[in-house]
């Protein structure tokens, strides 16, 4: 079985729609990818109605969190997505996307580069707005080579000259409302330094005695010593470790089934979770 448990589509920045994403895993050689939307599962619809017969689609998100400063995405699969309590933290952090995307396009006037709130919309589409999409505003005007090249401190990272602040989940909390919600957690590329600081080891010991799942290891952004440190600290923590794309269409390098999940991890995911259930596809119609 291949395996891939992190994708985006259009629902918030990825360039796929949801259709196009389940078509695409399956010319891939898929047979099994996790939608995982940033902070939205505004995309399950369109896939369930398009999922192709052979693949199985997990449900999920990849929610927007920060300790003591740093950044966290957590990736949270197969939940109840109408748990009230987690729907309406969701929804805070969508909110605050577009203001906080609107301060963003004013620190890089600020700064003299020529981007547009308009811009930036159009971008976004009817996606969830974030630094992806900003990003590639940056691209389009020839600021930055690369989606990629706009994560540093010169622009668009943690902490940079045209960062700016939104709501987000505490780890500890996100993880509480996951389980509460019948999910199951993983932290997402915990170790991809090139996108600003990562919280340290200690932090993620405390998160996996918290009730944390696993960590994703085999990552685009983790090289081959982080990710035998990150399997290492797994297996003397308990966690599950997963591999994935982290696909997001055309606006990453990245490609689906760049890198994949153990069978067995997967089967143990699944057997975690009660509040939903992974989807076969038996032949989605065409959009």
């Amino acid at each position: 079985m291949r395996i891939d448990l992190h994708a985006h589509s259009t629902a918030s920045d990825g360039t796929d729609t949801p259709a196009e994403l389940v078509r695409n895993a399956a010319a891939a050689g898929l047979d099994v990818v996790a939608l995982t939307d940033h902070d939205t599962v505004g995309g399950y619809g369109e896939a369930l109605a398009a999922l192709p017969a052979g693949l199985t689609l997990v449900t999920g998100a990849e929610l927007s969190c920060r300790l003591d400063g740093i950044g966290v995405h957590m990736l949270a699969y197969l939940f109840d997505p109408e748990e009230p309590e987690l729907a309406s933290e969701r929804e805070l952090v969508r909110d605050d996307r577009t203001p906080r995307a609107r301060t963003m396009v004013d620190k890089l006037q600020a700064l003299g580069v020529g981007v547009t709130w308009e811009q930036v919309a159009r971008i976004a589409g009817d996606g969830s707005v974030g630094r992806p999409h900003v990003a590639t505003a940056l691209v389009e005007l020839g600021v930055v080579p690369t989606v990629s090249d706009a994560f540093t401190p010169d622009w668009l990272a943690d902490g940079g000259r045209a960062y700016a602040e939104k709501h987000e989940l505490d780890p500890f909390d996100a993880i509480r409302l996951v389980k509460a919600a019948g999910g199951v957690t993983v932290f997402a590329h915990p170790g991809a330094v090139k996108r600003g600081r990562c919280v340290p080891e200690s932090a993620i010991a405390e998160l996996a005695a918290a009730g944390l799942d696993g960590i994703e290891v085999d990552h685009m952004d983790h090289d081959a010593g982080t990710r035998a440190r990150l399997r290492g600290l797994a297996a003397d923590l308990g966690l599950l470790t997963t591999g994935s794309s982290d696909y997001h269409g055309s606006r990453k390098t990245c490609r689906l089934g760049e890198y994949t999940t153990d069978p067995e991890i997967y089967g143990e995911i699944t057997r975690r979770a009660t509040g939903a259930f992974p989807v076969p596809g038996a032949g989605g119609r065409e959009r």
